[in-house]
Protein backbone atom coordinates (compact mmCIF):
# COMPACT_ATOMS: atom_id res chain seq x y z
CA UNK A 1 0.00 0.00 0.00
CA UNK A 2 1.24 3.38 -0.97
CA UNK A 3 1.91 6.09 1.74
CA UNK A 4 -1.24 8.27 2.55
CA UNK A 5 -1.24 11.85 1.87
CA UNK A 6 -0.88 14.16 4.63
CA UNK A 7 -4.03 15.96 5.85
CA UNK A 8 -3.45 19.94 5.55
CA UNK A 9 -2.93 21.12 8.59
CA UNK A 10 -6.92 23.09 8.15
CA UNK A 11 -8.53 20.18 8.25
CA UNK A 12 -6.24 18.89 11.15
CA UNK A 13 -7.73 22.40 13.42
CA UNK A 14 -11.19 21.48 11.99
CA UNK A 15 -10.86 18.10 13.50
CA UNK A 16 -9.96 19.87 17.20
CA UNK A 17 -12.41 21.93 16.69
CA UNK A 18 -15.62 19.36 16.22
CA UNK A 19 -13.55 17.66 19.55
CA UNK A 20 -13.94 20.23 21.42
CA UNK A 21 -17.49 20.89 21.03
CA UNK A 22 -18.44 17.88 21.81
CA UNK A 23 -18.43 15.05 19.06
CA UNK A 24 -17.24 11.67 19.35
CA UNK A 25 -14.69 10.47 17.30
CA UNK A 26 -17.17 8.10 15.23
CA UNK A 27 -19.18 11.37 14.07
CA UNK A 28 -15.69 13.35 13.57
CA UNK A 29 -14.79 10.97 10.82
CA UNK A 30 -18.22 10.60 9.46
CA UNK A 31 -18.33 14.16 8.85
CA UNK A 32 -14.97 14.65 7.51
CA UNK A 33 -14.40 11.98 5.91
CA UNK A 34 -11.37 10.73 7.76
CA UNK A 35 -10.50 7.19 9.43
CA UNK A 36 -11.29 7.15 12.76
CA UNK A 37 -7.79 6.24 14.19
CA UNK A 38 -6.53 9.50 12.23
CA UNK A 39 -8.48 11.42 13.82
CA UNK A 40 -7.52 9.72 17.24
CA UNK A 41 -3.84 10.52 16.54
CA UNK A 42 -4.84 13.84 15.69
CA UNK A 43 -6.38 15.07 18.98
CA UNK A 44 -4.35 13.17 21.49
CA UNK A 45 -1.06 15.03 19.40
CA UNK A 46 -2.72 18.33 19.95
CA UNK A 47 -3.20 17.23 23.51
CA UNK A 48 0.29 16.39 23.82
CA UNK A 49 2.24 19.17 22.25
CA UNK A 50 -0.38 21.70 21.74
CA UNK A 51 -0.49 21.69 18.08
CA UNK A 52 -1.36 20.16 15.01
CA UNK A 53 1.94 21.27 13.12
CA UNK A 54 3.88 18.45 12.11
CA UNK A 55 6.89 17.99 14.42
CA UNK A 56 10.33 17.89 12.86
CA UNK A 57 11.26 13.87 12.48
CA UNK A 58 14.21 12.39 13.76
CA UNK A 59 15.41 11.92 10.65
CA UNK A 60 18.30 8.59 9.86
CA UNK A 61 20.28 7.68 12.84
CA UNK A 62 23.56 9.42 13.03
CA UNK A 63 26.56 7.85 11.68
CA UNK A 64 28.73 9.53 14.47
CA UNK A 65 27.73 9.80 17.85
CA UNK A 66 28.65 13.11 19.86
CA UNK A 67 31.93 12.02 21.22
CA UNK A 68 33.18 10.33 17.82
CA UNK A 69 32.81 13.87 16.19
CA UNK A 70 34.66 15.32 18.52
CA UNK A 71 37.59 12.87 18.34
CA UNK A 72 37.54 13.51 14.59
CA UNK A 73 37.43 17.25 15.16
CA UNK A 74 40.85 16.62 17.30
CA UNK A 75 42.39 14.68 15.10
CA UNK A 76 42.42 17.12 12.50
CA UNK A 77 43.08 20.10 14.20
CA UNK A 78 46.32 18.05 15.66
CA UNK A 79 47.26 17.13 11.85
CA UNK A 80 45.90 20.00 9.55
CA UNK A 81 47.57 18.39 6.42
CA UNK A 82 45.41 14.70 6.89
CA UNK A 83 43.15 14.21 4.03
CA UNK A 84 39.34 12.81 4.31
CA UNK A 85 39.89 9.55 3.20
CA UNK A 86 42.99 9.30 5.47
CA UNK A 87 40.24 10.01 8.53
CA UNK A 88 37.97 7.47 6.81
CA UNK A 89 40.78 4.95 7.35
CA UNK A 90 41.83 5.85 10.96
CA UNK A 91 37.86 5.45 12.09
CA UNK A 92 37.26 2.69 9.88
CA UNK A 93 40.06 1.10 11.89
CA UNK A 94 38.51 1.87 15.26
CA UNK A 95 35.03 0.43 14.01
CA UNK A 96 33.62 3.13 12.61
CA UNK A 97 33.18 2.94 8.96
CA UNK A 98 31.95 6.61 7.41
CA UNK A 99 31.69 8.23 3.85
CA UNK A 100 34.26 10.56 2.81
CA UNK A 101 31.31 12.88 2.39
CA UNK A 102 30.05 12.37 6.15
CA UNK A 103 33.59 13.05 7.56
CA UNK A 104 33.64 17.17 5.13
CA UNK A 105 29.67 17.31 6.38
CA UNK A 106 31.20 17.04 10.18
CA UNK A 107 34.23 19.13 9.47
CA UNK A 108 32.07 22.37 8.04
CA UNK A 109 29.65 21.98 10.38
CA UNK A 110 32.54 23.00 13.09
CA UNK A 111 34.02 25.55 11.03
CA UNK A 112 36.62 23.66 9.54
CA UNK A 113 36.96 23.83 5.61
CA UNK A 114 40.29 22.36 3.25
CA UNK A 115 41.88 25.10 1.89
CA UNK A 116 45.57 25.49 0.06
CA UNK A 117 48.85 26.23 2.81
CA UNK A 118 49.78 29.76 2.46
CA UNK A 119 53.74 29.64 2.03
CA UNK A 120 55.75 31.72 4.42
CA UNK A 121 59.69 32.04 4.57
CA UNK A 122 60.92 29.09 7.00
CA UNK A 123 61.95 31.43 10.13
CA UNK A 124 63.75 30.36 12.95
CA UNK A 125 63.91 32.00 16.48
CA UNK A 126 66.05 34.17 16.16
CA UNK A 127 64.19 36.08 12.75
CA UNK A 128 61.42 36.03 14.90
CA UNK A 129 62.87 38.04 17.69
CA UNK A 130 64.87 40.34 15.28
CA UNK A 131 61.67 41.10 13.15
CA UNK A 132 59.45 41.76 16.88
CA UNK A 133 62.04 44.31 17.36
CA UNK A 134 62.13 45.99 14.61
CA UNK A 135 58.17 46.40 14.59
CA UNK A 136 58.23 47.53 18.40
CA UNK A 137 61.06 50.28 17.48
CA UNK A 138 59.32 51.25 14.61
CA UNK A 139 55.28 51.60 15.53
CA UNK A 140 55.49 55.06 16.46
CA UNK A 141 56.62 56.30 13.23
CA UNK A 142 53.68 57.71 10.53
CA UNK A 143 53.20 57.46 7.10
CA UNK A 144 55.72 60.12 6.33
CA UNK A 145 58.39 58.12 7.46
CA UNK A 146 57.39 54.91 5.92
CA UNK A 147 56.61 56.97 1.95
CA UNK A 148 60.68 57.84 2.55
CA UNK A 149 61.83 54.06 2.64
CA UNK A 150 63.64 51.96 0.25
CA UNK A 151 63.10 48.61 0.84
CA UNK A 152 65.27 46.12 -1.09
CA UNK A 153 66.02 42.65 -1.45
CA UNK A 154 67.07 39.21 -3.43
CA UNK A 155 64.66 36.63 -4.12
CA UNK A 156 64.96 32.90 -5.61
CA UNK A 157 62.33 31.95 -8.24
CA UNK A 158 62.56 28.18 -8.81
CA UNK A 159 62.11 27.26 -12.75
CA UNK A 160 61.59 23.63 -11.44
CA UNK A 161 60.63 21.94 -8.31
CA UNK A 162 58.35 22.57 -5.73
CA UNK A 163 55.57 23.81 -7.08
CA UNK A 164 53.22 21.32 -5.25
CA UNK A 165 50.01 22.55 -3.02
CA UNK A 166 49.38 22.06 -0.35
CA UNK A 167 46.15 21.68 1.73
CA UNK A 168 44.92 22.23 5.07
CA UNK A 169 41.86 22.60 7.33
CA UNK A 170 41.49 25.29 9.08
CA UNK A 171 39.19 27.72 10.14
CA UNK A 172 38.63 31.21 8.85
CA UNK A 173 41.27 33.53 10.11
CA UNK A 174 43.91 30.54 10.81
CA UNK A 175 45.71 30.83 7.27
CA UNK A 176 48.84 31.72 9.22
CA UNK A 177 48.97 30.05 12.28
CA UNK A 178 52.42 27.97 11.85
CA UNK A 179 50.70 24.46 12.16
CA UNK A 180 48.75 25.92 8.75
CA UNK A 181 51.70 26.96 6.39
CA UNK A 182 53.51 25.72 4.03
CA UNK A 183 57.58 26.90 5.16
CA UNK A 184 59.92 27.62 2.18
CA UNK A 185 63.45 28.11 1.82
CA UNK A 186 65.21 30.36 -0.54
CA UNK A 187 66.96 26.85 -2.63
CA UNK A 188 66.14 24.36 -4.97
CA UNK A 189 67.39 23.07 -8.50
CA UNK A 190 66.76 25.28 -11.57
CA UNK A 191 66.14 28.99 -10.10
CA UNK A 192 67.29 32.21 -10.83
CA UNK A 193 67.70 35.38 -9.11
CA UNK A 194 67.01 38.71 -8.99
CA UNK A 195 67.17 41.23 -6.76
CA UNK A 196 64.76 44.45 -6.58
CA UNK A 197 63.50 47.43 -4.70
CA UNK A 198 60.02 48.81 -3.68
CA UNK A 199 58.62 51.84 -2.25
CA UNK A 200 55.07 52.76 -0.65
CA UNK A 201 54.94 54.76 -4.13
CA UNK A 202 55.55 52.02 -6.17
CA UNK A 203 58.44 49.31 -7.51
CA UNK A 204 62.10 50.35 -8.84
CA UNK A 205 64.47 48.63 -10.65
CA UNK A 206 64.72 44.55 -10.87
CA UNK A 207 68.07 43.29 -11.67
CA UNK A 208 68.89 39.80 -12.57
CA UNK A 209 71.92 38.05 -10.44
CA UNK A 210 73.94 35.80 -13.25
CA UNK A 211 75.52 33.12 -10.93
CA UNK A 212 76.52 33.28 -6.88
CA UNK A 213 76.11 37.01 -5.85
CA UNK A 214 79.39 38.46 -3.60
CA UNK A 215 79.88 41.55 -2.06
CA UNK A 216 81.49 43.50 -5.16
CA UNK A 217 77.95 42.02 -7.28
CA UNK A 218 76.45 43.44 -4.91
CA UNK A 219 78.14 46.69 -4.65
CA UNK A 220 77.69 47.16 -8.19
CA UNK A 221 73.44 46.74 -8.04
CA UNK A 222 73.62 49.19 -5.66
CA UNK A 223 75.25 51.51 -7.70
CA UNK A 224 73.51 50.99 -10.90
CA UNK A 225 70.17 50.92 -9.28
CA UNK A 226 69.70 52.71 -5.84
CA UNK A 227 69.86 56.14 -6.31
CA UNK A 228 67.85 56.16 -9.99
CA UNK A 229 65.51 54.23 -8.48
CA UNK A 230 65.23 56.79 -5.60
CA UNK A 231 64.25 59.57 -8.00
CA UNK A 232 61.93 57.66 -10.45
CA UNK A 233 59.94 56.82 -7.37
CA UNK A 234 60.23 60.69 -5.52
CA UNK A 235 61.47 60.20 -2.57
CA UNK A 236 63.67 63.62 -2.68
CA UNK A 237 66.53 64.29 -1.06
CA UNK A 238 66.55 62.95 2.31
CA UNK A 239 65.05 59.28 2.78
CA UNK A 240 65.70 55.60 4.41
CA UNK A 241 67.44 52.78 2.43
CA UNK A 242 66.27 49.52 4.55
CA UNK A 243 67.87 45.95 3.78
CA UNK A 244 68.29 42.62 6.17
CA UNK A 245 71.67 41.63 7.53
CA UNK A 246 72.82 39.60 4.99
CA UNK A 247 76.59 39.50 5.05
CA UNK A 248 77.11 40.58 1.51
CA UNK A 249 74.46 43.80 2.71
CA UNK A 250 76.87 44.30 5.91
CA UNK A 251 80.34 43.80 4.21
CA UNK A 252 82.59 46.80 5.09
CA UNK A 253 82.85 47.83 1.35
CA UNK A 254 78.50 48.06 0.77
CA UNK A 255 78.69 49.68 3.96
CA UNK A 256 81.61 52.24 3.45
CA UNK A 257 79.86 53.46 -0.39
CA UNK A 258 76.32 53.44 2.19
CA UNK A 259 77.87 55.90 4.17
CA UNK A 260 79.51 58.23 1.48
Amino acid sequence: MGKSKELSVDLKKRIIDLNKSGKSLGGISKQLQVPRATVQTIIHKYKVHGTVVSLPRSGRKRKLSHAAERRLVRMVKSQPRITKKQVCKDLEADGTQVSVSTVKRVLHRHGLRGCRARKKPLLQKRHVKTRLKFAADHMDKDKTFWRKVLWSDETKIELFGHNTQQYVWRRKGEAFNPRNTMPTVKHGGGSIMFWGCFAASGTGSLQKVNGIMKKEDYLQILQENLKPSARRLGLGRSWVFQQDNDPKHTSKVVKEWLNR
